[in-house]
C-alpha cells in the first residue's frame, strides 16, 4: 500500500500561526519534504518534532521527484512544507503533485487500484493554514467574492505586459513582490493604474515589523517605504 502524502501550511511568519492538525500531522509522518531544510528546522525545533528531512524546491530535479515516488511506493508517509504558507501557492509544490498524481507506476489519485498500472493510487492530504494571499485580502477592505492571485511578476521579460494586464482586472487583483524589487513595482503600477486606484501594500505580515500601506496609488506612490522583507499586493478593482 502506498504512503500518503499531506500538503502542510506553515507560518508566513510568526510561528504561533501554525494549526494544530498541521504539527499533528508532522509528528506522524515519516520524513518532512522541505523548500530549505534549515529555515523548516527552525519550525521543528520551536515545537520539538523530530524527524528526518528531505529538501524539494524549484531546482529539484526529476531524479528528487523519482526519490520522493519510491518512498510513497514502499509506504512512507510524507509531508510537503514550504518555507513559509501554503505549498503550491507560487511554490513548486504543485509540480510535485502533479508528476505524482499521473505518474502510471503509483496510478491517478482517486483510480482504483487494481487499474492502476502498479502500486496503489497516492492519497494526496490537504493540511490548510496560512497563506500571505488570503492573509492580506482579509484586511483589504476590498471586494473579495472574486479575486485574480498573479504570483510574482516576471523579473525582465513580459513585466510590462504582466502590469498592463494587473491594471486590465475587473475583479480585485492580488500579486507578491520581493523587497529589493518594490520599487520598480511600484513605479510600473504607477504608469499603467489611475492615480485615484485603491491598492494596499502588506510588508512581512505577521512578523516583527509587519506594516500595512493604504490609499490611492498616487497616495501610495509618495509613501517613503521600508523595502525589506516581503510583500503582497492589493489592488482594487475600481
Amino acid at each position: 500500500m502506498s504512503g500518503k502524502l499531506y500538503i502542510v501550511a506553515t507560518p508566513i511568519g510568526n510561528l504561533s500561526d501554525i494549526t494544530l492538525r498541521a504539527l499533528e500531522t508532522l509528528k506522524s509522518v515519516d520524513i518532512i519534504l522541505c523548500e530549505d531544510t534549515r529555515v523548516t528546522r527552525n519550525l521543528l525545533e520551536h515545537y520539538q518534532i523530530k524527524k528526518p528531512t528531505l529538501s524539494y524546491h524549484h531546482h529539484s530535479d526529476a531524479k528528487k521527484v523519482k526519490e520522493i515516488q519510491a518512498l510513497l511506493a514502499d509506504g512512507k508517509n510524507l509531508a510537503l512544507v514550504t518555507d513559509a504558507g501554503t505549498p503550491g501557492i507560487s511554490d513548486p509544490g504543485n509540480l510535485l503533485v502533479h508528476s505524482l498524481v499521473v505518474h502510471p507506476r503509483l496510478g491517478m489519485v482517486g483510480q482504483p487500484a487494481e487499474q492502476a498500472e502498479a502500486g496503489s493510487p497516492i492519497e494526496i492530504t490537504p493540511i490548510p493554514g496560512a497563506a500571505a494571499v488570503t492573509a492580506a485580502l482579509s484586511i483589504s477592505g476590498f471586494a473579495t467574492d472574486r479575486f485574480i492571485f498573479l504570483g510574482f511578476p516576471p523579473h525582465k521579460n513580459k513585466r510590462q505586459k504582466y502590469f498592463k494586464e494587473v491594471a486590465e482586472q475587473e475583479v480585485t487583483t492580488v500579486f507578491y513582490e520581493s523587497g529589493h524589487r518594490i520599487l520598480k513595482c511600484l513605479e510600473a503600477l504607477q504608469e499603467v493604474l489611475a492615480p485615484t486606484r485603491e491598492v494596499v501594500i502588506c510588508r512581512e505580515l505577521t512578523k516583527m515589523f509587519e506594516t500595512v500601506y493604504r490609499g490611492t496609488m498616487e497616495e501610495v506612490s509618495k509613501l517613503k517605504m521600508d523595502e525589506r522583507g516581503e510583500f503582497v499586493i492589493v489592488i482594487n478593482h475600481i
